[in-house]
């Protein structure tokens, strides 16, 4: 890479480099490779090699947080509270967020005070490390090959923490990518809590195909000395957790809605938001004793700083109600069978609260993942179910995750991983299509090739209606939503 002129989009360009293109992914997919230990003796040889031991990473106080469903939630719901006590003067004095995937803009998964870096801080850091790594390429060449580099998520993590220890950040919220046990996030030894949300069945080549097997990678990242929560799961799971941090010499806590939070307004109102929430709030008062000694909890009420951090957490693309007028768009990034019933529900709740209520639209996506069929069912069924008339969606769009019908994807959306002719015959979305006729014959069942148009043709339908809001939900994927608020905030970064 040259050293001129090194920009944002230089350095978003040599991140997708980073990739592994999809054809790769296929042969070690047939051929059964997983991730395991060797993933994380790399990313410990990519940390040595950018100046840093895991212990430096304690200087970060780390909030470690694991599971399948409401792990963002989680963690944007610690950060959040955290940001309370640095705005009235810490500690902590500054506190980093690391998320993943992003919504529209790559730099949002790295967060200083609860607001992704800058364009020219990401650029900065990013050469940074691209340099380091150059510069150092034959250290540890046992544990990864020498003058390699780690692949794009992977180096977003070791980038995130040059970051945070450059910009003297003393408390950080880490959400796992896939997993726990064999994450990149995973190479801290010493968290000052670690956090496991509701566990389901995702990832399914990556982590097996049991809610037991995929428990066992989330607890990899309990660890001993370091406190360790969790909420109520299926029994299988509980039992798995529980085995884990007894080999660990871990007290796990498995955590009830915590009472304190009666009277503060969590959202969405729903039970499994309480538990993220629950989850949040251990994570938190665990941090900030740990942060300030002379920090209480009271087991009665909880602070200020902790109801407003919850009341007033912004999270996009969860649960995300937009009015635009004609549309009234509902946006949530579900794509596990659980959380799109989840989501489902939410929806529905959310038309019957309106009195003009119109016809609904679904616009979905879920790329690469041949299971992702499966999820129509339950989301198809929990809306007629859960609807007063038993009425589903009337119209439903199938889109590609391409963000504009002209221009393609926007740079921070480029996707090497997923078969590219796949995405321009709209194969997975044919798929799709047929598996929801069946469901729901009635249903008006389109295929429509980019987000941008996908949009268009919601408001086009809402114009056919004389006056009733047309209630859109936009679900399946991170990646589908976070392009369509994009498209409808008109921005480049959330």
């Amino acid at each position: 890479m040259a050293t001129a002129a090194r920009s944002y989009n230089d350095a978003i360009d040599a991140l997708n480099s980073l990739q592994t293109p999809y054809a790769v992914i296929e042969a070690r997919r047939k051929a059964g490779v997983r991730p395991d230990a060797a993933s994380l003796r790399e990313m410990r040889a990519y940390l040595a090699r950018i100046g840093y031991t895991p212990q430096d990473l304690d200087r970060l106080n780390i909030v470690h947080v694991a599971g399948t469903k409401g792990k963002g939630s989680a963690c944007a719901f610690v950060d959040s509270i955290l940001s309370r006590y640095r705005q009235k003067g810490g500690p902590p004095h500054r506190v980093g967020l690391f998320t993943s995937p992003h919504l529209i803009a790559v730099r949002e998964r790295i967060r200083i005070g609860s607001v992704p870096i800058s364009e020219d801080l990401f650029a900065k850091y990013f050469f940074q490390v691209w340099d380091r790594l150059e510069a150092n390429k034959d250290v540890a060449a046992d544990a990864a090959l020498a003058g390699s580099k780690p692949i794009y998520s992977r180096y977003l993590t070791l980038m995130s923490y040059h970051v945070f220890l450059s910009e003297g950040v003393d408390a950080a919220v880490y959400e796992t990518g896939i997993g726990g046990e064999y994450d990149a996030t995973n190479v801290v030894e010493r968290p000052v809590a670690s956090g496991i949300t509701t566990l389901g069945i995702d990832h399914v080549f990556v982590l097996g195909d049991t809610v037991d097997k995929i428990a066992w990678h989330k607890a990899g990242i309990m660890k001993p000395g370091s406190p360790a929560f969790t909420i109520e799961q299926v029994p299988s799971a509980a039992e798995v957790l529980k085995k884990r941090a007894s080999e660990k010499g871990v007290d796990l806590k498995v955590l009830d809605i915590d009472p304190r939070l009666a009277g503060v307004k969590i959202r969405p109102d729903a039970v499994f938001q309480k538990r993220n929430a629950t989850l949040a709030v251990a994570l938190a008062e665990t941090a900030l004793k740990k942060l300030d000694p002379s920090f209480s909890p009271s087991p009665e009420t909880l602070p200020q700083e902790f109801v407003d951090g919850l009341e007033q957490v912004v999270w996009h693309g969860r649960c995300e109600v937009k009015d635009e007028g004609s549309v009234i768009w509902h946006l949530d990034g579900a794509h596990t069978v659980d959380s799109l019933k989840m989501a489902a529900r939410w929806f529905v709740g959310e038309c019957a609260s309106r009195a003009s209520s119109g016809p609904k639209v679904l616009i979905f996506n879920q790329q690469g993942r041949t299971e992702a069929v499966d999820f129509l069912d339950g989301l198809c069924n929990t809306v007629k179910d859960a609807d007063p008339a038993g009425k589903g969606f009337e119209h439903v769009i199938f889109c590609t995750n391409v963000t504009y019908a002209a221009t393609g994807y926007k740079r921070d959306f480029v996707n090497h991983q997923h078969n590219p002719a796949d995405i321009e015959k709209m194969t997975m979305q044919r798929v799709f299509a047929d598996r929801w006729k069946t469901l729901d014959p009635a249903a008006n069942v389109m295929l429509i090739p980019s987000i941008e148009e996908a949009l268009n043709t919601a408001r086009g339908l809402a114009k056919k209606e004389g006056g009733k809001e047309v209630q859109a939900l936009i679900t399946g994927s991170l990646h589908l939503v976070g392009g369509a608020l994009g498209i409808l905030e008109g921005v480049d970064a959330l």
